[in-house]
C-alpha cells in the first residue's frame, strides 16, 4: 500500500514544480546603452499552435537619451514583432506555427548621455506560453465559472501541455535511441568488414610470398 502512494506522490512533485517553473518565468537585468551592437536574446521553446504573450517592462522614459528596440524571431527565420523606442509596459503576442526555439532580443543604443555616466535602462521581461498566456478573467465572465473552476480548468490544461512536453521528450529521446543503435550496428558492420580485409590481405600476402620465393628456389 505504501510503495504504490510514494509513486502518485512523486508524480505530484514532479507536477507542481513543472507548474511553479511556468508560473516564475519573469526575468529582470539591466541593459547597458551603446552606441554599437549590444543586443541581448533571451531564447525559449514552444510547440505548434501555441499562443505566447510576451511583456516587456522598460524603466525610463521615451526622449531620455535612451532607445530601447526589441525584437522577436523563431528559429525558422519568422519574425513575430520589432517594436521601437520602447518604454512602459509592451505586449507582444503570437501563435507559433511550428515547434521550434524563440528569441526576445533587446537592444539599447545611446542615442545622447545627458550627463549620465553609464548610461542604462531595466528590462522586466515576463514569457506566457500556451496556458498560462491566455486571459482566463475574461473566459471566466465568458463560461460563467466560479473562481476555483477557473482555476482548476487552467491548471488541468497546464498539466495537458507539461504532459504533450514529456510525450515529445519521449519520442525525441527514442528518436536518438533509435540513431544510437543504427550507429552502432553500422560501426560494428564495418569493423568486421575492415578485419575480414585485413585477414583477407595477410592471407594474399603469404600466398604471394609463398608463389615468389618458389619461383626463385628460395624454398
Amino acid at each position: 500500500m505504501g510503495s504504490s502512494s510514494q509513486p502518485s506522490t512523486r508524480t505530484l512533485l514532479g507536477i507542481f514544480f513543472l507548474l511553479l517553473a511556468q508560473l516564475s518565468s519573469a526575468l529582470k537585468f539591466d541593459l547597458h546603452a551603446s552606441s554599437g551592437n549590444n543586443e541581448r536574446c533571451i531564447r525559449n521553446f514552444v510547440f505548434k499552435d501555441q499562443l505566447v504573450v510576451v511583456t516587456t517592462i522598460v524603466s525610463g522614459q521615451k526622449g531620455d537619451g535612451q532607445v530601447v528596440n526589441m525584437h522577436i524571431k523563431d528559429a525558422l527565420g519568422n519574425d513575430h514583432g520589432r517594436p521601437k523606442d520602447i518604454a512602459g509596459e509592451t505586449r507582444q503576442s503570437f501563435t507559433s506555427v511550428a515547434d521550434t526555439a524563440f528569441d526576445v532580443c533587446f537592444e539599447n543604443k545611446l542615442v545622447s548621455h545627458q550627463g549620465v555616466a553609464n548610461p542604462y535602462k531595466s528590462v522586466e521581461l515576463d514569457i506566457e506560453i500556451g496556458a498560462d498566456a491566455r486571459d482566463w478573467s475574461t473566459i471566466q465572465v465568458q463560461e460563467k465559472l466560479k473562481p476555483i473552476e477557473t482555476d482548476l480548468r487552467r491548471i488541468e490544461e497546464m498539466v495537458a501541455e507539461i504532459v504533450n512536453e514529456m510525450e515529445y521528450l519521449r519520442a525525441r529521446e527514442q528518436k536518438l535511441r533509435d540513431t544510437n543503435e543504427s550507429t552502432n550496428e553500422r560501426v560494428k558492420w564495418f569493423a568486421f568488414g575492415t578485419m575480414g580485409m585485413l585477414i583477407g590481405l595477410g592471407v594474399w600476402q603469404v600466398v604471394y610470398l609463398r608463389a615468389y620465393f618458389r619461383s626463385k628456389h628460395l624454398i
